[in-house]
């Protein structure tokens, strides 16, 4: 195919002592290395990416392009890999933190940072699911390795109106768990239902549970939120239950003791999507499109033009976003 002389991107540059984003039309040139060329056709909307385009120091240098998501079609690959035309997700390796994201109609990657499209789905499915559901996939498959099953009792989860939780509880409900929701707002019971919660709870309830060891009640718990709420929801877990643990939205401390790893068993499961490794990362996107196709996603999936992303980052940084935001960066 014939290459563009130049690209359009949101870019978060250096102004004085601050940083802003602005729109620029770059050149091609201006990418960085990376063996695959890709033109982009969706990225989406996480709370990294509010962070970032908001200035909150999240981004390596300026300037760069935010985005730590992005399909597209490949357009170049020096290393063969993969041909001309083949739809792609990456997802992770610091795109969007340390090099440059999916907030621009181009990017280059290396070739082992790719996914190929799964048969059956298109870009667009492929960011309503993005960074938030690859990572509420991991954090599912990570409880069921660990021995957790549907009739073991109760799955909580925590955060659970964001993009991660949303997708956690559409995913564990598909699976046959009874998945508690706990939320700070409770306006979206209704919606949390809908997506296949059995139960909904309040923010304020797991951080109250102040005791080493609280009434057993979890038997998985995936944890979007760190914090006290993580601390309650990791004392009141049963025996040999888990914890897949994926977020910090409450804070980065752990304030808890080593009673249920001791006495009851219990696991913590750290969720690593950004250096997940490749044959994991594939598993969990096959999985996705069975498990997750674009019908499921409709209600909780809103799409946007790139140039609306300036006004959605403090959005999201703010808890107004439910869900998931998928970004059309031709828009």
């Amino acid at each position: 195919p014939t290459l563009p002389d130049t690209f359009r991107a949101l870019r978060v540059i250096q102004d004085g002592d601050s940083s802003r984003a602005e729109f620029q039309t770059l050149s091609l040139s201006e990418l960085p290395e990376g063996e695959v060329l890709i033109e982009v056709s969706h990225s989406s909307l996480n709370y990294k990416d509010g962070l970032a385009v908001t200035g909150k120091g999240i981004l390596r240098r300026l300037p760069m392009t935010p985005g730590i998501d992005l399909a597209g079609t490949v357009l170049d690959d020096s290393s063969g890999t993969h041909q001309p035309g083949d739809g792609v997700i990456l997802t992770g390796w610091g795109i969007g933190e340390r090099q440059d994201g999916g907030y621009a109609t181009h990017a280059r990657a290396n070739p082992g940072w790719l996914v190929p499209q799964p048969a059956g789905t298109d870009a667009e499915w492929a960011m309503s699911v993005g960074t938030a559901g690859f990572t509420a996939m991991l954090a599912v498959m990570a409880l069921e390795d660990a021995g957790v099953r549907p009739g073991d009792g109760e799955v909580l989860v925590t955060g659970a109106a964001g993009g991660v939780g949303s997708t956690a509880i559409a995913l564990l409900s598909a699976a046959g768990f009874a998945v508690t929701a706990s939320t700070g707002r409770t306006e979206e019971e209704a919606y949390l239902r809908e997506l296949g919660a059995s139960s909904v709870i309040g923010r304020a309830e797991l951080p109250g549970m102040k005791r080493p060891l609280e009434k057993e009640r979890w038997a998985g718990v995936v944890d979007c939120v760190g914090g006290e709420t993580l601390a309650g929801a990791y004392a009141s877990t049963r025996t040999h239950g888990a914890l897949a643990v994926c977020g910090i939205a409450s804070g980065i401390e752990l304030h808890t003791t080593v009673f249920p790893l001791i006495l009851r068993g219990v696991s913590l499961l750290g969720i690593d999507s950004v250096t997940c490794p490749q044959p994991r990362r594939e598993a969990a996107w096959t999985r996705l499109a069975c498990d997750l196709p674009a019908s499921r996603l409709a209600s909780v999936t809103q799409t946007r033009g790139l140039s609306e992303v300036p006004a959605l980052a403090p959005q999201i940084l703010a808890g107004q976003v439910r869900g998931r935001t998928v970004i059309d960066v031709n828009g």
